[in-house]
């Protein structure tokens, strides 16, 4: 059973969007990180239905799957350095919110 390129392009789309919106409105640095992750996990999606589209008979391309080992590797750096800068946020200011960093700023 074969599901259509277009349907994993929509879900792609719809994560991202969902990550946007978790980012732009949640006030918790963890929660804001893992709207990052999902929209690097979307960003993957596509990737992949795209070059799942564009192989060749006999031939996968293979860019897709390339470009989604990198991705995974930065979000690994991206998790690594920001749960560490979380660990300090909340040593300082006893909290994880991200009005607690902005206040960090002056």
């Amino acid at each position: 059973m074969n599901v259509p390129t277009a349907h994993l392009l929509y879900l792609s789309a719809g994560l991202f969007a969902l990550g946007v919106l978790g980012f732009m409105v949640r006030r918790n640095v963890i929660v804001v990180l893992m709207c990052v992750e999902l929209m690097l996990n979307a960003a993957n999606l596509a990737f992949l239905a795209a070059s799942r589209q564009h192989a060749l008979e006999g031939k996968p391309a293979l860019q897709g799957p390339v470009f989604a080992i990198f991705v995974i590797t930065v979000a690994a750096a991206e998790a690594a350095v920001g749960l560490a800068l979380i660990i300090a946020l909340y040593r300082l200011k006893q909290s994880a919110e991200t009005d607690a960093a902005a206040e960090m700023k002056g």
